[in-house]
């Protein structure tokens, strides 16, 4: 059976976006700011570990529309450089109603979410990880999700998208790992106890 790992940056107050899907509160050293190189290794890291990446519509909207040609931005570094072609080797799932088309070793899926990403994950193979509110509060919803790492980010913007959906029952979990960025950010990783 594969893992299925939710992980997002987070602001303090909880949320994946601000109100308007806001994301300039960034992931690194405060508003408006790329994340550290220490941060950005430690996703290249991530997504480098996983077999498959789940999206949902609005988060492959964004990570589409940079990543294909990221590697070939002025002034792009050599971990952007890299993470760019890493994303667009690594086997994808786009989950959406809404979109008829994607590209870049993605596979579309139109149909109930929660089936498929439960059928990915009784499969063999290494861990996938997931991402987008919506489809990450589904699988969350359904007792799917493995792990959760929750890149937290120093700054408060009051409202916005939710980075946890509301359950019907309780989830305990195992903290596993703590890790401190530069400009304050926090990883706290935990484990689902089954």
């Amino acid at each position: 059976m594969r893992k299925l790992i939710f992980g997002m940056n987070v602001t303090l107050d909880g949320y994946i976006a601000a109100t308007g899907d806001d994301i300039g509160w960034g992931g690194g050293d405060g508003p408006d700011s790329s994340p550290s190189a220490e941060l950005f290794q430690w996703w290249y890291d991530q997504m480098r570990a996983s077999e498959l990446s789940l999206y949902g519509r609005k988060l492959w909207e964004a990570m589409s529309s940079h990543w294909p040609t990221g590697d070939q931005q002025p002034g792009a570094t050599p971990a952007e450089i890299e993470f760019a072609r890493l994303w667009r080797d690594m086997p994808k799932v786009v989950f959406s109603s809404t979109i008829d088309k994607v590209d870049w070793n993605t596979r579309l899926v139109t149909g109930d979410a929660v089936t498929e990403i439960a059928r990915l994950r009784a499969e063999d193979g290494g861990p996938m990880d997931i991402g987008g509110a919506t489809l990450a509060g589904a699988a969350m919803r359904a007792g799917l999700i493995d792990e959760y790492a929750l890149v937290t980010v120093p700054v408060l913007v009051g409202g916005g998208t939710p980075f946890f959906t509301a359950l019907e029952s309780w989830v305990n979990l195992k903290l596993v790992e703590t890790r401190t960025f530069p400009g304050g950010v926090v990883l706290t990783r935990y484990e689902t106890r089954r």
